[in-house]
Order: structure tokens, then C-alpha cells, then sequence
């Protein structure tokens, strides 16, 4: 165990904050993947609903503001620092800072709660590359573990959906989403298990027995499986059974992605009211004081060996993991 760390440097997927920031953003996304040019059109279009700002790169600011406050009132005082995988601060440029500023070993905070490819395995990619440009200067960086059944997690998920089911009403169907991914990828790693506790656990604490776990924002291609059912389609299914009231709970997500303010708020809405039924959407973990001291925990299991709380029955993720882990086929 080391005692060392000199910082914590956070990690995400990154977005856009202007126009002129989509294409090249979504380039950077689906480099090295056969997407076609007019699908990528099509997601740039949503993008121009919200003048090219995604909210993900504020949410990560504000993440960061809260965290900083966390760690100055109760150790360890640590410096943040922040990087992207597809957006600026870009991960690269964010390691060789670091270097710069001297810093030696990180602990690493990657703003998803699951283990699958794209969700943890492509994350430790992208900073080994980032220290490998870096060259021999760049700082050793370790990854806190995936922290999808971590109490403070489930506690932030639960307090936001408690407040969408007083806006929704008693009778409201609770549904969970989150990222669907190839079936081929699924079969590699748990992340759809993980869901499923995650969804259970805070079900269990709503004392909720009937609630649904479905995707969103596919975007492979029609003839490749992916997880499923498609939350638009279980809204017609929900309505075709007579129900008209839904809460929307984006676990799947950490903070707010173009995912959920357009395929929710848009998209899903959409839908919904043209079925004649009233969605309501929970917040995500965002800035949740739990989620903040989740954080904290995170990091003081590494620091100080502090036990790795859990609830549910799968315990605490390593955050080593193993050479073949959530391969991405």
C-alpha cells in the first residue's frame, strides 16, 4: 500500500463547449470505429440544440470545486487535477502539467461507476498512452476501483430519485438507464450485472419492488446486438399496460452527458408525451455531498488502507485488474 500520493487527478470522457468544438470532439470519440460520416452528422444535430455545449465539462468544474472543499475540511490535501479522454483538458496535456508541476504519484478518480471496456478498461488506456507521451518524466497515476455498490453512491442515486418521485406522484413506475453496449462486449465484463445491484440496492432502499433496468443511446450498427430494451421502447410498453407516471433514473451516468439532456430530456420526453405519459427525470450523482465523500473514501482506501465499503453481495472491485479484463470483444 502505497502512502505517497501527491495528487488526484480526475478523469472523463470530456465535451464540447462551443460549435466549433463538435466535429472535432466527435471525431476524437469515434476515432479508429467504422461509424459513418452521416451518423456522425446526425449526432453533431444534437450538439445544435444546445449551441454545441455539453454539460458534462461544467458538471466535472463544479465536481472538482466541491471535491477541493472535501479534501481542504478533512484531508488529504491533495492537488486536483483534471483530463479528458476526448475534450479539453485533454489527458495528455493534463499528465505532462503534472509532470511539470513535479508531481509523482496520482491517485486517478474516472467519472464512471462500472467496469466494462469503454467504462474502465479504455480509461487505463488512455492514461498509459498519456504517460507514454509524456515520456519517463510523466507520474506513476493509479486508478481508484469501480464504485457502482459503494454506500454514499447508492445513498446520492436514492436521495435525487426520492425528489422525482414527489414531483411524479405514487403511482410512478421507477425505471433505471444507463449506456447500452454490444452484447459481444456485455459477455466480457459485469457490467450489466453491476447495473442490476446498483438498481436493486437503491430500489431496496425506496422500498421499491417493481422497477425496470433498460438502455440507452445505442449507437452501433442495427445488425450487431446490444443490451437492451431501449428506453423509448419500454415507455410504450409501460403504457400499452396502462401506466402514466415515470421516473427516469440515469444510474448509468455520473453526471449529466449529451446522452441524457438529448436522449432523455429530448428524445425520451418526446416520446412520452406522445403516449400520454408524464416522465420525470432524476437527477444524477453530480455534486452530492455522499457522492463527494465517496470520493474521499475512495482515495483513503489507497492512502491509509481504510476498509473498502460495499453494500450488496459482490463486495468491493479490486481496483487491480486482471490482463483480460472487460476485453472489448
Amino acid at each position: 500500500m502505497r502512502t505517497d500520493y501527491d495528487a488526484l487527478l480526475v478523469v472523463s470522457f470530456g465535451g464540447p463547449e462551443g460549435m466549433d468544438d463538435v466535429i472535432p470532439f466527435l471525431e476524437n470519440v469515434l476515432r479508429g470505429r467504422n461509424v459513418p460520416r452521416e451518423r456522425m452528422m446526425a449526432v453533431a444535430h444534437h450538439y445544435e440544440l444546445f449551441d454545441g455545449v455539453s454539460p458534462i465539462n461544467q458538471q466535472n468544474r463544479n465536481l472538482i470545486a466541491a471535491l477541493d472543499k472535501e479534501l481542504e475540511k478533512n484531508g488529504p490535501r491533495l492537488p486536483i487535477y483534471w483530463g479528458n479522454r476526448n475534450w479539453h483538458p485533454m489527458l495528455t496535456d493534463t499528465v505532462a502539467q503534472m509532470a511539470a508541476d513535479g508531481i509523482e504519484n496520482a491517485l486517478a478518480f474516472v467519472t464512471s461507476a462500472y467496469s466494462s471496456y469503454s467504462s474502465c478498461r479504455q480509461y487505463l488506456q488512455n492514461i498509459s498512452d498519456a504517460q507514454a507521451a509524456v515520456g519517463p518524466q510523466a507520474p506513476r497515476i493509479e486508478k481508484l476501483r469501480a464504485f457502482y455498490n459503494h454506500p454514499l453512491f447508492i445513498e446520492a442515486n436514492v436521495d435525487h430519485i426520492r425528489e422525482a418521485l414527489k414531483q411524479a406522484g405514487a403511482d410512478a413506475q421507477l425505471v433505471f438507464t444507463a449506456h447500452s453496449i454490444p452484447e459481444s462486449m456485455a459477455a466480457n465484463c459485469d457490467y450489466a450485472m453491476q447495473l442490476a445491484e446498483t438498481s436493486g440496492l437503491i430500489a431496496r432502499e425506496l422500498k421499491i419492488a417493481n422497477w425496470q433496468l433498460v438502455y440507452q443511446s445505442r449507437s452501433g450498427s442495427p445488425m450487431q446486438p446490444w443490451l437492451g430494451p431501449d428506453v423509448c421502447e419500454h415507455l410504450r410498453t409501460l403504457a400499452a399496460e396502462g401506466v402514466k407516471e415515470v421516473v427516469v433514473a440515469p444510474i448509468g451516468f455520473v453526471s449529466d452527458h449529451m446522452e441524457i439532456v438529448y436522449d432523455l430530456d429530448v428524445e425520451a420526453r418526446k416520446v412520452a408525451q406522445e403516449i400520454g405519459v408524464n416522465l420525470v427525470r432524476a437527477s444524477t450523482a453530480g455534486t452530492h455531498p455522499a457522492f463527494v465523500r465517496m470520493i474521499r473514501e475512495l482515495m483513503l482506501e489507497r492512502i491509509e488502507n481504510a476498509p473498502a465499503r460495499f453494500v450488496g453481495t459482490h463486495g468491493a472491485r479490486s481496483g487491480i485488474c486482471a490482463p483480460d479484463c472487460c476485453r472489448i470483444s
